[in-house]
């Protein structure tokens, strides 16, 4: 009997960004490789430095399906690691919709899938990433923190050349077999293979940050995280990230504008004075503790930004040797709420696919075959939800009514 083999062995991947989806690869691909098989060589590259970005941010991980980041992972064997970390207790946070006046309008509490303890958590980012990297860092590849790879192309032999610059600069030139590309919503390795493949406003934007109460947050947001309507056209998110600190988003639709500011680098002084007094305007009916939470603004965790999403990539014959997950592969705007569990169950399913098929081909297709209808509903859900919290008028009336009588589903944020 011929000794088996798998079409990856003795070959060498390169996995760009070792953020959510790069890591769940990482640790999922050796969490199911046979043992009995060579693992290939695994180089990871990361632009940061081991210090997780938006660190101050909160994540909706949900499990009420086969398709939900709880789900993976259990699969990954760190659900109870996460668990330990879990913003609101088991089963008693819930994701609101309240009016202007924070009556409620919607309680969800999502019914879990299987043998989860939950359908739905939050978790901070800094705390999920921790656990990802450091699963994914008991497998048998290299981490190259720091460094980020910058650009790709294929060569005539059929591998991949990927260039990777340092911080300071210096750059080197790498080869492989296999470029798990994870490098984000402003992926390079996407911008080498598909220039054109860039991300569209979605009609929204998004203004806020985090806010401090040394002395506990204000009600209810201490026991739930949800959605404000005014019926207006401005709507604001609220999540604690922790027991003294909570994220706001405030947002309306309007054209694409020039003057952001995103998440990392901080506002002056400046420009947190002006956010705030165009947050107080528009937020002007929404009662407190919405303006509290507003001038508790930190101006270091302060920011602007447009909702930006794009469609899922599907592989092909000209993508040989190239799979891209997570942002991207699909980016989602802040109002999909589902970026986090998308980039899990990403990483997964394509190291499940790929260990089970007989070529990376087939794995590939595999791997699209779960992955791009579950991008696909997660890009219309969020546009549904940007009309639906912006509505105004008698479609925001008719739209609380139906919410009133429980003929309208809203799936957790």
């Amino acid at each position: 009997m011929a000794p088996q083999t798998h079409f990856l062995e003795g070959k060498k991947i390169i996995v760009a960004g070792a953020g959510i989806a790069g890591s769940t690869f990482v640790a999922a691909l050796y969490k199911l490789w046979d043992p009995t098989l060579s693992f290939p060589e695994i180089a990871v590259f990361d632009r940061s430095l081991r210090e997780p970005e938006r660190e101050g941010y909160s994540l909706s991980l949900n499990g009420e399906n086969e398709h939900g980041g709880l789900v993976a992972l259990q699969q990954l064997g760190v659900l109870d690691d996460i668990l330990e970390h879990t913003i609101f207790p088991l089963n008693s946070g819930r994701f609101k919709m309240w009016d202007s006046k924070w009556s409620e309008l919607i309680s969800l509490q999502l019914k879990p899938f299987g043998t989860l303890p939950t359908g739905t958590m939050r978790i901070a980012r800094k705390d999920l990433r921790r656990i990802l990297e450091e699963k994914a860092g008991q497998a048998e590849a290299t981490f190259h923190w720091g460094f980020a790879c910058t650009t790709a192309e294929k060569l005539e032999n059929g591998r991949i050349k990927v260039t990777v610059a340092s911080e300071t600069g210096d750059t080197s030139v790498h080869e492989c077999d296999l470029l798990i590309a994870a490098d984000g919503v402003h992926s390079k390795i996407r911008g080498s293979f598909r220039p054109d493949d860039k991300t569209k406003y979605a009609g929204a934007v998004q203004m806020g940050g985090q806010s401090s109460f040394p002395n506990g947050l204000p009600s209810p947001l201490e026991q739930n995280w949800g959605m404000m309507l005014s019926g207006r056209g401005v709507s604001c998110f609220f999540s604690a990230v922790d027991k003294e600190n909570v994220v706001w988003g405030l947002s309306q639709r309007e054209p694409e504008r020039n003057d952001y500011y995103p998440r990392a680098g901080g506002l002056t002084a400046d420009q947190l004075a002006a956010l705030k007094k165009e947050a107080m305007s528009l937020g002007h009916i929404f009662a407190e503790p919405f303006r509290t939470i507003v001038e508790a603004t930190d101006a270091a965790r302060a920011f602007m930004v447009p909702a930006r999403d794009k469609e899922p990539i599907v592989h092909g014959a000209g993508l040989a040797g190239l799979v891209f997950i997570g942002d991207a592969n699909h980016a989602v705007s802040p109002f999909a709420g589902n970026g986090a569990n998308l980039a899990l169950k990403d990483g997964w399913d394509l190291a499940e696919a790929l260990c089970r098929a007989a070529s990376l081909n087939a794995g590939v297709a595999a791997y699209d075959k779960t992955s791009l209808p579950r991008a696909a509903e997660t890009l219309k859900m969020s546009h549904d939800r940007i009309s639906m919290v912006h509505l105004t008028g008698i479609k925001h009336k008719l739209f609380r009514a139906g919410l009133a009588t429980g003929r309208l589903f809203l799936s957790s944020k």
